[in-house]
């Protein structure tokens, strides 16, 4: 249909031969669609700058909206993991969410955690109390430090105020503060609202090395509500190791990884080892010498006329069975709920 004569001469005196426009006597209603869609003339310049903030505005608010995503997500023990200084460390995880419904955090309201003074203090001043308030933690002892990603409900603010009246201080998001020891020092800050960063190391900012993500292969994660992974270092040395534990570290010294779980079992619990040898034949070598070690631990009990206890580490010990697959190696031993109590009571 032809153009009004009106609109055809505006059309002509707005845009002579431009923006699509040819100068045909009776333009199509395309070409008039692209007229409108290329005229500047109606974004005055005000309209032009609200344009540009609103554009911004998007801009920052998308912004800010990934990285509340990213800061609220919940993060996986794998996630946590690549935060924390895996080298020659022993990595030890706690499901406390999980060990408070199976009651065994009950068990410790007796033990001298809660007993301490200074600690008490603690929870008095922070309203922080690691039975109620802690969901679970990575921790890693390494050569450097202790480093730990804990998860769980933290007063912020109490635990800022708590650092300064103990001489500490807190910048930005980061609060450092002195150890027991002088060449000890504190620090911690929020990796998330749930999430906190501490770090015990001779360096006063070590909590910031959790804030940087590493892309690197670390140990098994086993799907256990305690668990802890031995490094080669620590097998090696035995020196960190209890003195009935320590005949079985020499047994794990050739191990790629030696990983230590903890479950329910029935009305009881369970250690259960999981161990990685090089080969199938180391596999097989380390299962006789660990069950060989077990009966050599066994034998000088009764040597001593000292029957196998459930409630001492020896009794624990000399009760473990032994079993390998391919290049693997599996362990077992069943703990007591009393044996338990007495290890935290002690």
């Amino acid at each position: 249909m032809p153009v009004a004569g009106g609109l055809e001469t505006d059309l002509r005196r707005r845009w002579p031969g431009g923006c699509g426009f040819t100068g045909h006597r009776h333009p199509s209603a395309a070409s008039i669609r692209h007229l409108f869609l290329c005229d500047t003339a109606f974004v005055t310049q005000k309209l032009r700058a609200w344009l540009l903030v609103l554009m911004v505005a998007t801009l920052c608010a998308a912004s800010l909206g990934g990285l509340n995503w990213y800061r609220s997500r919940a993060l996986t023990v794998m996630n946590m993991l690549q935060r924390l200084p895996v080298q020659d460390a022993l990595i030890v995880y706690i499901d406390f969410s999980e060990l408070r419904r199976g009651g065994i955090l009950a068990l410790l309201d007796g033990s001298k955690v809660g007993e301490d003074a200074d600690y008490k203090k603690f929870v008095q001043q922070t309203e922080f109390d690691y039975k109620q308030d802690l969901d679970s933690a990575l921790l890693a002892f390494a050569p450097a430090g202790k480093y730990m990603l804990l998860s769980g409900r933290f007063e912020w603010t109490s635990l800022k105020k708590y650092v300064q009246t103990q001489g500490g201080s807190c910048i930005n998001l980061l609060c450092r503060m002195a150890g027991s020891d002088p060449s000890r020092h504190i620090s911690f800050l929020p990796v998330q609202s749930n999430l906190m960063a501490l770090a015990v190391s001779s360096d006063e900012s070590a909590a910031l090395r959790m804030t940087e993500v590493a892309s690197r292969q670390g140990p098994d994660i086993p799907n256990a509500p305690v668990w802890a992974s031995l490094p080669p270092s620590i097998v090696r040395s035995g020196t960190k190791l209890p003195d009935d534990a320590q005949r079985f570290a020499k047994s794990l010294e050739r191990a790629e990884s030696t990983t230590i779980e903890f479950v329910v079992e029935g009305n009881h619990y369970a250690a259960k080892l999981s161990v990685r040898c090089t080969n199938e034949q180391d596999a097989a070598a380390l299962q006789a010498e660990l069950t060989k070690a077990t009966a050599a631990l066994l034998q000088n009990l009764q040597v001593n006329h000292h029957k196998p206890d459930p409630l001492e580490l020896a009794g624990v010990l000399s009760a473990g069975t032994f079993t390998n697959q391919g290049r693997q190696v599996f362990g077992h031993w069943v703990i007591e709920q009393a044996f338990l109590q007495n290890l935290l009571a002690g």
